[in-house]
């Protein structure tokens, strides 16, 4: 080589790529509402002891039942005269303090009953658990009501009832959390190495049952608050001349007709404090939930957004083909950070073509197999450029009812893990009947027939038998036999098969393989094939596309891709396959990582692991050249025919 090979230049570390508190609760408009209300509210109650407002204990008769935007009193008064603002404001701010306090003493005392119960197990749980129990089986108003009643009226004894009731609902939750965690194998690292019991309970299980505590407390405030605004409302909490808005509201209901505002203001009140509160919970529920930390913000859509320029929309090749992939690129939005998982692909499957690719993983082999039929979910992923052409149909302009009657019909998936394909509730044969059914006009027995027939084409035993059992009742690679029976089930034009080879052993995988090639040739499928394995590559696949950060770094025919590979990266993906009857040949992992796909260095993304890398090979965007029709590399420095990498 005529240059030093350089090392890769380093780049900036990215910020970081996971959306903060802040982002997460400010995409929540409801949450961020309720947040504002109720900030406005506590502030206000906060204040009150500074804020100009007259006593709100001093009566007034000669002012009795003023109504709202009086002079001196903007929110009217009660029947004694006394002012409804200021009583409103220091009623709330009573009530913001019982609701607090009832919820932290009742998370205190039930998480402790919890983690206690659900850590030590055995006779310590039963104990805790029945006792509970017996709590829990008295309805809890009527409990609350009894406790006030043995203790007498009072605000502070309502507190205590309120607290106490709600002291099942933390221990039940967090019982059932801990009982989990403390058969996880940190749990058990922290006894070997000599931890009390204690410390493991405080130091091991707590922090991770600290996010449910707050969850269950954010959305247990506001059921408090109207807990006690009950209980005072009956006359049972807050006794005059002190004011909550539970008592307001109790007093006002005698005159609701003749003076309906001094009942209707306290109830708004009480409305507008929980519905915040309730509103806030909810957001901070969703902040502490870690798939939302990772970039899902909202639930995904049917379909992959499409978020490319119609100007630049490329034409489809001139060859026939029933499937053309052109410039696809695929993105994920997740916090600030953008992942380009596909970054430009071509893609030409004619009829009958076994068409295999090859890469390590996460350089993007799924995610273009899954972008061709929107299968990849929004958010956080993006359709950004490129188009997509089934026999000269742009399916990435196509509408959503057409694309649901062309899955499963005319393009057919076979996904790596079966169990996640196959429904656990439901027989393969319903499942197998609704794959057929979804497309085709048939019912009665000539679906049962179909659907005995395609189990005996994927060569199952005893087929008709085994349309009742579940798919557990299955092995794997009986279950895979399912799910490629359910891809055959309306003859699709188009196979994409994603590593479904993958979790199976050795035989089970050569039968499997065995099949789909033998079924291809008699239905003329056209089949997409995504694996790993250059090994399973040689067997099945006519040509190969070798990907690597996203992008095709070589493509071209089986044969002489895997006799004579041009790529440095395809030589040594290849090298790392082992050779029956060659012992002595030495199996090396290929040195370094795949770069990450939202920092990815300029030039070649492979030169920083790449022997041959010059400084060339990191300047300007490297292109596919096609030799020919079929054959193709993205390297600047490609490899002779026979040159070792």
């Amino acid at each position: 080589m005529a240059e030093t090979t350089l090392s890769a230049p380093a780049k900036p570390a990215p910020n970081s790529n996971r959306p903060g508190t802040a982002a997460l609760l400010l995409n929540n408009t409801l949450a961020t509402s309720g947040l504002a209300v109720l900030l406005a509210i506590c502030l206000i109650a906060l204040a009150a002891p500074i804020l100009p407002l007259p006593d709100p204990d001093v009566t007034a008769p000669a002012n009795r039942l003023l109504p709202v935007f009086s002079e001196g009193h903007l929110l009217g008064t009660d029947h004694l005269g006394r002012d409804l603002l200021s009583r409103l404001i220091w009623g709330t701010r009573v009530s913001l303090a019982v609701g607090l306090s009832a919820t932290a003493i009742a998370a205190f005392f039930g998480s402790l009953l919890g983690l206690v119960a659900g850590y030590a197990g055995g006779r310590t749980d039963a104990v805790i658990m029945r006792g509970i129990d017996m709590v829990m089986a008295f309805p809890y108003i009527l409990l609350a009501l009894a406790i006030v009643a043995v203790l007498g009226p009072g605000l502070l004894n309502a507190l205590y009832a309120i607290a106490l009731v709600n002291i099942p609902f933390f221990a039940r939750n967090i019982r059932g959390i801990t009982l989990g965690l403390s058969r996880r194998e940190f749990v058990d690292a922290a006894r070997l190495s000599g931890k009390s019991p204690v410390q493991i309970l405080f130091l091991e299980i707590l922090p991770n049952v600290l996010p449910v505590i707050v969850i269950t407390m954010s959305t247990t405030i506001g059921w408090m608050i109207l807990e006690t605004a009950g209980l005072s409302f009956l006359g049972l909490g807050a006794q005059p001349p002190q004011a909550d808005l539970g008592s307001m509201l109790g007093e006002g209901r005698k005159i609701l007709f003749t003076a309906p505002h001094v009942s209707i203001i306290p109830g708004l009140m009480i409305f507008a404090l929980v519905m915040s509160i309730n509103l806030f919970g909810d957001g901070v529920r969703d902040i502490l939930d870690p798939r939302l930390r990772a970039g899902s913000l909202t639930r995904p859509v049917s379909r992959t957004a499409v978020e490319r320029d119609c100007t630049s929309v490329p034409q489809p090749s001139s060859e026939d083909g029933v499937l053309d992939v052109r410039g696809m690129r695929t993105e994920f939005q997740i916090g600030s950070s953008v992942y380009k998982a596909v970054g430009g692909v071509d893609l030409h499957l004619k009829q009958g073509e076994c068409l295999g690719i090859v890469g390590e993983s996460g350089s993007g082999k799924s995610v273009t197999a899954m972008s061709i039929m929107g299968l990849v979910p929004t958010p956080p992923g993006r359709i950004s450029g490129g188009a997509a052409y089934l026999e000269g149909e742009d399916l990435f302009a196509a509408s959503n009812r057409r694309i649901k009657d062309l899955r499963g019909g005319t393009v057919a998936y076979v996904f790596q893990d079966p169990l996640s394909t196959l429904h656990p509730l439901f027989t393969v044969g319903d499942q197998l009947k609704e794959a057929i059914s979804t497309h085709q006009p048939l019912s009665g027995k000539a679906l049962t027939d179909k659907a005995v027939e395609l189990l005996t084409l994927v060569r199952i035993p005893n087929a008709k038998e085994r349309l009742s059992a579940y798919p557990h009742e299955l092995s794997g690679g009986m279950r895979q036999r399912v799910c490629i029976a359910m891809a055959l089930a309306n003859d699709a034009k188009v196979l994409i098969a994603d590593e479904p080879t993958t979790a199976l052993d050795v035989t089970v995988q050569s039968q499997v393989l065995t099949l789909m090639n033998g079924l291809r040739r008699e239905k003329n499928t056209a089949v997409l094939f995504i694996t790993h394995d250059f090994g399973v590559v040689s067997a099945l696949c006519d040509r190969v596309a070798v990907m690597y950060a996203g992008k095709i770094v070589e493509t071209g025919t089986t044969e002489d891709v895997l006799s004579n590979p041009r790529h440095p990266y395809t030589a040594k993906l290849i090298d790392c396959v082992p050779v029956l009857g060659q012992p002595e040949r030495r199996v090396d992992a290929i040195e370094g990582r795949p770069p990450v796909v939202n920092n990815l260095p300029d030039g070649c993304a492979f030169a920083a692991r790449c022997p041959r890398a010059r400084a060339a090979c990191r300047r300007g965007e490297i292109e596919l050249e096609m030799t020919t029709g079929d054959s193709g590399v993205r390297c600047l420095f490609p490899l002779g025919k026979g040159e070792d990498a």
